[in-house]
């Protein structure tokens, strides 16, 4: 093993699935760290054995002791375990006293975590994916640039490039997280209202280029923007191939979705562990299966007198070179360079940071842009009158 350097960066990964291990990869390619990524599934970590500056850990990451040892021999964390343990790993972090990275999308309000992060004098970048992340990195840039900001629409999605029966979807992050999105209410702000609707509403089509139709849907990906931000109009959708939708709604409202316990026979099973379970099969990527992800974040506002709209698009496909999914390229990648940030000094600010508090610094929101764009993740920037 190369020798560690005496002014690298202890990281760690916790969490070793498609984008963990993205993300872990990317850091362990850079001389700046030195990297440890950590999973219950030894199967997981056998994947990442031939990279170079890094070393693997098997453990129980629910398990709040382990956690903890696991963190106080680091000096940086970077957290992608499933949203359902994702708020309880960030307190444990924090309690250690460990800046953190977090694409968890966990449920709760991460705010509530902002006392406990100051007190320990730690920065916690939180929802540093692709949509809630870069999506709100750019909400972030625009809020500062735009006088005002009065609209900003994000549609975002990934899906396999070939269609296959009956879903027509792989899911890059686990499943349960997916079925999230199909459940959480989604938030929403409509003329400076603050709106709730059913996820999987207002179903639009999308055109994407060289992509096609696709369509698009209220999901709840706005989360902190709605408490940080001040903007008459914003709305989140996730794009999908046509026809999803109306299969998921079709699970949930028969209950397939359901948290509450079905008693069968002697037993009694949630029917969402049982879907999960089956879905997992249904959505794992087979060997060598490439997708592809989308999205296009449309922000306008008032500019030396005038309307504008600022539209950032992008259209990223699988890397066939190193074999990395597209989604996990362009979800793992925003938070590694958040990673940088923190690592090198250039966001030092205490307390909880959501994205677009990055998007905010001008040196920051560069960084990030220039960043993904190393990796081929090259977002298209575009500006018309509104």
């Amino acid at each position: 093993m190369t020798a560690a350097r005496s002014d690298a960066v202890n990281v760690i990964v916790l969490g070793a699935g498609r984008v963990g291990a993205a993300m872990a990869r990317d850091l362990a390619s850079s001389s700046r760290f030195e990297t440890t990524v950590v999973d219950v599934s030894g199967e997981a970590l056998d994947r990442l054995q031939d990279v170079p500056r890094m070393e693997t850990a098997r453990a129980d990451l629910s398990d709040a002791s382990v956690l903890r040892t696991l963190v106080e021999g680091h000096d940086l964390v970077v957290s992608a375990v499933p949203g359902p343990m994702g708020f309880r790993t960030v307190w444990t972090v924090l309690e250690a006293g460990r800046n953190v990275v977090d694409i968890s999308f966990f449920d709760e309000d991460p705010f509530e975590l902002d006392g406990l992060a100051r007190e320990k004098g730690c920065t916690a970048v939180v929802d540093c994916g692709v949509v809630p992340g870069f999506s709100n990195i750019l909400v972030g840039r625009y809020e500062q640039e735009l006088d005002p900001l009065r609209s900003v629409r994000c549609l975002c999605g990934g899906v396999p490039t070939v269609r296959y029966w009956p879903y027509e979807y792989r899911a890059t992050f686990s499943p349960i997280d997916v079925i999230a999105e199909y459940t959480r209410p989604a938030r929403l702000r409509r003329g400076g209202r603050n709106l709730t609707l059913p996820a999987l509403s207002e179903v639009e089509p999308a055109e994407f280029e060289g992509v096609g139709t696709l369509e698009a849907f209220n999901t709840d990906g706005l989360r902190t923007l709605l408490r940080t931000v001040d903007c008459e109009d914003m709305v989140d959708k996730t794009v999908r191939y046509p026809g999803h939708a109306d299969k998921m709604r079709l699970l949930r409202e028969t209950g397939y979705f359901s948290e509450e316990p079905v008693r069968i026979g002697d037993d009694e099973v949630r029917p969402i562990d049982l879907t999960a379970e089956l879905l997992f099969e249904e959505w794992q990527f087979r060997e060598g299966e490439e997708d592809l992800t989308v999205m296009r974040v449309e922000l306008e506002g008032g500019s030396e007198g005038r309307e504008v709209c600022h539209t950032w698009s992008l259209v990223d496909r699988y890397d066939r070179e190193q074999g990395i999914s597209s989604m996990a390229r362009a979800t793992g990648y925003t938070c590694t360079a958040a990673v940088h940030l923190l690592a090198d000094g250039r966001y030092p600010t205490p307390g909880m940071s959501p994205p677009e508090f990055l998007g905010r610094d001008a040196d920051c929101f560069e960084f990030i842009v220039g960043y993904l764009r190393e990796r081929g993740v090259d977002w298209r920037h575009d500006v018309v009158d509104a």
